[in-house]
């Protein structure tokens, strides 16, 4: 990626629905979403209310010099401080800005939130969503038996888990 380009991530907003929404029906992203039907404004308003008063989820939008490139969606338990996230990005984002949102992503969980733990689960048939993760220093912690079934054919689901102390030490391994 150009070392000129600008990433940050900030809070989600209620002028970046429609976008989130589009980047979230887009049979890219869809089709690896463990609900692939396609969401209607309302629900996707009503969604964005609910979540927006819950003190345990961090609605972020990733944004790249200047532009609205992807989301990432935390929930987490306070008092154990293990959190649990979501994510994608823009179908026409340019290669390289998921690895980037993930990383400030994790920065957000671990340094802002405090996490000890995030935890991601992936449908199995999703191939780059589990080397994203394994890149990101998660480490896979189960596999669910025909766990998600698409309406068609059950899938396994993996789970994945990556450790404030282990994303410090692979963070400062790839300096």
């Amino acid at each position: 990626m150009n070392a000129d380009v600008e990433f940050h991530l900030r809070k989600m907003a209620e002028q970046d629905l429609a976008q989130v929404l589009a980047w979230r029906n887009h049979e890219d992203v869809r089709r690896y979403m463990f609900g692939s039907g396609l969401i209607a404004m309302e629900q996707h308003q009503r969604w964005f209310a609910g979540a927006t008063l819950d003190s345990t989820r961090a609605l972020l939008i990733l944004e790249r010099d200047g532009v609205p490139s992807g989301f990432v969606n935390i929930k987490f338990d306070a008092q154990s401080r293990v959190g649990s996230w979501g994510f994608y990005v823009s179908p026409d984002a340019p290669r390289g800005t998921g690895k980037t949102m993930g990383q400030l992503a994790l920065a957000y969980a671990f340094n802002y939130l405090g996490l000890h733990k995030l935890c991601g689960e992936v449908i199995a048939f999703n191939e780059r969503s589990l080397r994203y993760h394994e890149r990101l220093g998660f480490t896979e912690e189960g596999r669910l038996r025909d766990q998600y079934f698409d309406g068609t054919v059950y899938h396994h689901v993996i789970s994945f888990g990556l450790l404030a102390g282990e994303w410090t030490t692979t963070s400062t391994d790839e300096k």
